[in-house]
């Protein structure tokens, strides 16, 4: 499974965020530049985040975006569910527009569906406050499936 670059993007600008220093706000340009990441693609993101309600923005001189609601209350569950358009692992998972042909005798759907909830609960254990205070020179080669060791 593979999260978009719009649900990744959407964390990465929601950790910045979660990061700052009181008052905690930042502008898209300050985002954009510290992630080397496409300005144009933060915008679109900062506006689905501002009307799903994790962000608030304020326009003119001295403006910019900040946390709606404090980072202990923002799970990463509910940011991945708010921001994916398509969690279906498998065709299967959509029915009105399933093609398989295995169907009715395939057991495999089950499980993948038993995977899914399993990532999910995952990433439903933590927040935004927990995903910021995490270390950043986590080695990706020494997960051992359940917890990251930092270095």
């Amino acid at each position: 499974m593979q999260l978009t670059q719009f649900t990744d993007l959407s964390l990465r600008l929601l950790i910045y965020l979660t990061r700052l220093p009181e008052p905690g706000m930042a502008t898209i340009q300050e985002i954009a530049e510290y992630h080397q990441i496409s300005r144009n693609h933060l915008v679109k993101v900062a506006n689905s985040l501002a009307n799903q309600g994790f962000i608030m923005t304020t326009r003119g001189k001295g403006g910019g975006i900040q946390l709606a609601r404090p980072a202990y209350t923002i799970g990463v569950g509910e940011v991945v569910r708010r921001t994916e358009l398509n969690m279906n692992l498998v065709e299967c998972f959509d029915a009105p527009t399933n093609q398989c042909r295995l169907i009715r005798n395939c057991f495999l759907k089950a499980t993948l569906y038993e995977a899914q909830r399993a990532f999910m609960a995952v990433l439903d254990k933590y927040t935004l406050a927990d995903a910021a205070s995490f270390g950043t020179n986590v080695d990706l080669s020494a997960l051992s499936g359940d917890k990251p060791q930092t270095s």
